[in-house]
């Protein structure tokens, strides 16, 4: 049964994967087995859809009425973009790609306001992972002032072969953080980049930032230690803009 942005039991989500449907996630009953589940959870795999396993508790607050069978579906308004085809079809065109990749930023204002100052300047596309995520719902299409809806967005499981593809094929991996030894006006925008924002309580993972070419950061000269991500992330996003406009 198909509910506004909800889909439930088995059969219907599956059916709602197959015809084509974007899924931003799939809620599985905790306890709950059988071929049904197994098919769904294929299908899931099969699809790059996120799979989240919660108390019985949790799926009745989207279910209300009717037979779920310990499975729920969540309908995105967000088209979701696949992140190698459009770097190979960028680079085939002789195009030098910004993208921004976010970790683990969690916070639906901050991740709608981000989209919407990327597509006004000049981010080709947005890398976020498939979990540990802000969820983009109607709150961050309303924040992103509707660019969520047309800005490519490109969900991955792996955030490592991200960067090592993006490696791979000349990008530099600027890394924004208050760890970094290079101003952020001195890093040249004007090559392939993937810049990589993290959250803001713990930052980018350590993972990533060893995986960095450079590590950049802003002047802070006030008592406060960081900004807020979604304007560290506009003032990285223009000063590339400033670059690649000269």
């Amino acid at each position: 049964m198909e509910n506004n942005q909800t889909v439930y039991g088995a059969h219907p989500v599956m059916e709602a994967v197959n015809s084509g449907k974007e899924i931003s996630k799939i809620l599985i009953q905790q306890g709950t087995s059988g071929n049904l589940i197994g098919e769904v959870q294929a299908l899931a795999k099969k699809n790059n859809i996120p799979l989240q396993y919660v108390p019985q508790e949790k799926i009745n607050k989207y279910v209300r009425n009717g037979n779920h069978q310990g499975v729920v579906a969540f309908i995105s308004e967000i088209k979701y973009g696949s992140y190698i085809e459009l770097v190979e079809k960028w680079l085939e065109e002789g195009k030098k790609p910004f993208i921004l990749m976010l970790d683990r930023i969690t916070d639906v204002r901050n991740m709608g306001a981000i989209v919407r100052t990327a597509e006004c300047g000049g981010v080709d596309a947005i890398v976020i992972p498939s979990k540990g995520a802000a969820q983009l719902n109607s709150d961050a299409i309303k924040t992103s002032a509707g660019a969520l809806l047309n800005f490519p967005i490109c969900r991955e499981d792996n955030l490592k072969t991200v960067i090592n593809f993006a490696k791979q094929n000349g990008f530099q991996i600027c890394a924004a953080t208050e760890k970094g030894t290079v101003n952020y006006t001195e890093v040249d925008f004007t090559i392939p980049t993937l810049l990589i924002m993290g959250s803001e309580d713990t930052g980018i993972s350590n993972e990533y930032l060893k995986m960095a070419t450079a590590l950049t950061k802003l002047p802070i000269q006030g008592t406060v230690e960081s900004l807020n991500v979604s304007v560290a992330a506009g003032i990285f996003i223009y000063e590339a803009l400033r670059q690649r406009s000269v």
